[in-house]
């Protein structure tokens, strides 16, 4: 396995992380365990989760299996807050310093850790001044509970406006950007991967696979059980006449290639400049041991130069990662 420097950082991590959104849901603990197990047996020492998923089942799932298996000091954990986790507190959810602690102690206790490596801010959330949120995740720093701080699906300008009040105010920054990114939405590539590179940022892709598109599934009818429905939101915006086109295209080339498009995609994703690592959403053993097949996929330069003629660099065919309801991510103004 090749390990990358993540960002500024010493830390070192595998191309490929294991995305833990499922546990305790679609994924059911002994398949959680049986995947946390395919991982660090393939060398895989990145675990990424939230305390959103499942409302802390997927982070509850998690300090089960590191009880069982030890394998809490072998990884790289990676968890998540900012998003809603209770439906009658005004204040449970946020970037403010109060939810920002209290689910932090949370999460360790549901983790059963005493230390996360990389905690990051969900969502950005333009109501909340960044020098509060920055102040809150310091403290956590200072007091050995996070050792590293991230944000999650910030434009570049507001990472730079958070590494600037860090300098201005001396406190611990940012270290990793966790944005979405594949082959169908390539817009980070004009503005995010060049600002991560000058200002030594680490990059954790998450849905390299476009929630499922690139995994081929939806090739020639919809699955009942994906999250792609035709008249969802999703859906409509995915199965555009354009992506059905791209995806077709990519899957001919993967066949060309003797792999499949999900590891096509992948290896595609985990070796574009910038990027530390991509995160699987695998569901099943099953379909991680197609996605970790990535890393024996080697892409030319006549592949690559294919790849820009479907999927344009700096362009994207799906947007809706930027709409979704998670934060405000175009405020009309700021509140103070």
């Amino acid at each position: 396995m090749e390990y990358r420097q993540l960002g500024r950082t010493g830390l070192r991590v595998s191309p490929f992380g294991l995305g833990t959104m499922l546990f305790g849901g679609k994924t059911t603990s002994h398949e959680a365990q049986r995947l946390v197990e395919r991982a660090v047996d393939a060398g895989v020492n990145l675990i990424d989760t939230a305390n959103v998923y499942g409302r802390g089942r997927s982070e509850d799932t998690l300090g089960t299996i590191f009880k069982k298996t030890g394998y809490r000091s072998k990884v790289v954990l990676s968890t998540k807050v900012n998003v809603r986790m209770d439906d009658t507190d005004p204040n449970a959810a946020g970037n403010h310093r109060r939810h920002i602690r209290e689910q932090c102690e949370a999460s360790l206790r549901r983790l059963g850790t005493d230390w996360i490596d990389l905690y990051f801010i969900h969502r950005p959330a333009q109501n909340i001044p960044i020098d509060e949120t920055l102040r809150a995740l310091d403290d956590l720093v200072r007091a050995g509970k996070v050792n590293h701080i991230g944000c999650s699906t910030f434009a570049a300008w507001s990472v730079v406006e958070s590494l600037w009040v860090s300098k201005e105010y001396g406190l611990n920054r940012f270290v990793c950007e966790q944005p979405p990114y594949h082959l169908l939405d390539r817009a980070i590539e004009s503005e995010l991967i060049p600002m991560a590179l000058s200002y030594g940022l680490g990059l954790l892709a998450w849905s390299p696979l476009a929630g499922g598109l690139l995994s081929g599934k939806y090739a020639e009818a919809i699955p009942g059980d994906g999250r792609i429905q035709a008249g969802s939101v999703w859906g409509d915006r995915h199965l555009a006449p354009a992506v059905v086109r791209a995806v077709g295209e990519l899957a001919d080339l993967a066949r060309a290639k003797g792999c499949t498009l999900t590891q096509l995609a992948l290896a595609w994703c985990s070796t574009r400049p910038g990027i530390s690592a991509a995160l699987l959403g695998a569901r099943t053993v099953e379909q991680w041991d197609e996605q970790i097949g990535a890393l024996t996929v080697s892409l030319t330069d006549e592949d690559l130069g294919r790849i820009d003629a479907v999927c344009p660099p700096g362009k994207t065919l799906v947007s809706y990662y930027h709409e979704d309801t998670y934060a405000d991510f175009r405020p009309t103004e700021y509140r103070w």
